[in-house]
């Protein structure tokens, strides 16, 4: 054999060999959660829905489109803990009984999934002790909590509603900011892990961690919005692509979700950074949109983790090792496929009316329920006017319906203050998440602005007593 014979041998075992590691690498990565840098630690997730009811579909839809994505990945069922209410397979109004869909054309994303906490079992005191490991703290659920510790990695994932400082839950308290970031702290100060990734799928999500994430915490929070506008559903109905007709009235996902999931579906997770998923999802979600038209994806806490390959927290299918980079380019949701999520309890509403034989009662209840729900928005939106008013001694208060703060600075300062505020305007003004909680920004102006609180208290026991 030649010396050019020889030599192309050689390369050709070389590349062999090349690929042969690469890929006992993969596998090793896949079957033992072992993060991708090589350090001994085991990869945890927490993936919670925080709402209930039909109409909220698209919640748990990308729950358990997440889990089945973690399960291809090589995550272990053990180490994926699930929250979510469970009352969307089986619900009477679902047209594919058992069966979960997130996209139009899309499998089922339900089967299988875990219900380690479901109904009542899904409130913030049982996720708070599940991160942090607190068995003794659980009540209802599975009793599972994340074991981890200092060489481990986390990723929580959560999808529902929002408003400036809060998260949603179905049931008890909603999360607020600065009591989770003390419950991150907590666990950084207990070394129950190396590095954490945290994706949030709501409205004014930004809030929950601008000014308050420390980079010191080596957590990176990726988030569907900023701190002040809406996020956005997406396979609504009237849309484009809409979802089955079938699925009346209902969205199939919510837009930042779809798309990083979608995008993990794809990819080599080990060859693609949080960086580039981030960077990816931005752009597809629409950075450059008109006001109300999409929402800004948004990242705080520590940049040095975008380096990081995802297969460090989702793990990586290994059917998708030789895909390449070009689905980087996708190309952006179209503004007009996106919905508002406040807006989406009123299209389900206007579908099942739709729907409706004419001058049947079903009709009737449908467009009486729709008619409380719009005049129940406009009394709200003149209760914010009113107490602000009232608080701060002023007439034109236009400016300050959304927080005042500047980026980088936290929501508020006395988050005492703003919790009380909150509570009591959840209270006597009947605000929920599905559209009221939306000014609660408003409230954090009042707090920051030094208005006495007990004050405060009273503008909008007045305010919304008629």
């Amino acid at each position: 054999m030649s010396s050019l014979g020889h030599l192309l041998v050689l390369v050709f075992l070389y590349v062999l060999l090349f690929y042969s590691a690469d890929s006992r690498k993969l596998q090793v990565l896949h079957d033992t959660g072992s993060s991708e840098d090589g350090a001994k630690g085991t990869r945890w997730a927490v993936l919670i829905a925080g709402s209930s009811y039909y109409y909220n579909y698209r919640h748990q839809a990308d729950i358990c489109h997440a889990y089945q994505v973690l399960r291809k990945g090589g995550l272990k069922d053990e180490n994926i803990i699930v929250f979510m209410y469970d009352d969307i397979a089986f619900n009477p109004e679902n047209p594919r009984p058992g069966v979960i869909i997130n996209r139009p054309d899309g499998g089922d994303v339900y089967e299988g999934v875990p219900k380690d906490y479901t109904e009542e079992a899904v409130n913030v005191k049982n996720f708070y002790n599940v991160i942090l490991g607190n068995e003794s703290g659980i009540t209802g659920g599975s009793g599972k909590v994340v074991k981890s510790g200092p060489n481990d990695s986390i990723f929580i994932y959560y999808a529902d509603h929002g408003a400036p400082g809060l998260l949603s839950m179905p049931d008890g308290e909603d999360i607020h900011a600065k009591d989770f970031i003390k419950v991150l702290e907590k666990m950084h100060k207990l070394k129950r892990y190396k590095k954490m990734v945290i994706y949030v799928e709501a409205c004014e999500s930004g809030s929950m961690f601008e000014g308050i994430l420390k980079t010191s915490l080596n957590i990176l929070a990726v988030t569907a919005s900023n701190a002040t506008e809406s996020s956005f559903g997406i396979y609504c109905p009237g849309e484009y692509p809409p979802p089955p007709p079938e699925y009346n009235g209902v969205c199939l996902g919510d837009t930042f979700s779809v798309s990083w999931l979608e995008d993990s579906e794809l990819h080599d997770m080990s060859k693609e950074t949080l960086k580039q998923q981030y960077q990816a999802v931005k752009r597809r979600t629409g950075p450059d949109a008109e006001p109300g038209t999409s929402s800004h994806v948004s990242r705080f806490g520590s940049k040095a983790l975008l380096k990081d390959y995802l297969v460090s927290y989702i793990g990586t299918n290994p059917e998708n090792e030789n895909f390449t980079s070009a689905g980087f380019t996708a190309s952006p949701i179209s503004n007009s496929s996106s919905v508002n999520t406040r807006d989406i309890p009123l299209l389900y509403l206007k579908s099942k009316i739709q729907r409706s034989p004419m001058e049947s009662p079903e009709r009737q209840a449908l467009e009486k329920k729709l008619f409380e729900e719009m005049n129940h928005r406009r009394q709200i939106d003149q209760n914010i006017v009113e107490i602000l008013k009232l608080s701060l001694k002023q007439t034109n208060v236009s400016n300050l319906l959304i927080s005042t703060r500047t980026t980088g600075q936290p929501l508020v300062d006395d988050w005492d203050c703003f919790k009380t505020l909150v509570n009591s305007f959840k209270n006597h003004c009947g605000a929920t998440m599905d559209y009221g909680l939306k000014y609660t920004g408003a409230l954090a102006n009042i707090c920051n602005m030094g208005v006495d609180v007990k004050q405060t208290v009273s503008a909008i026991e007045h305010a919304c007593a008629h």
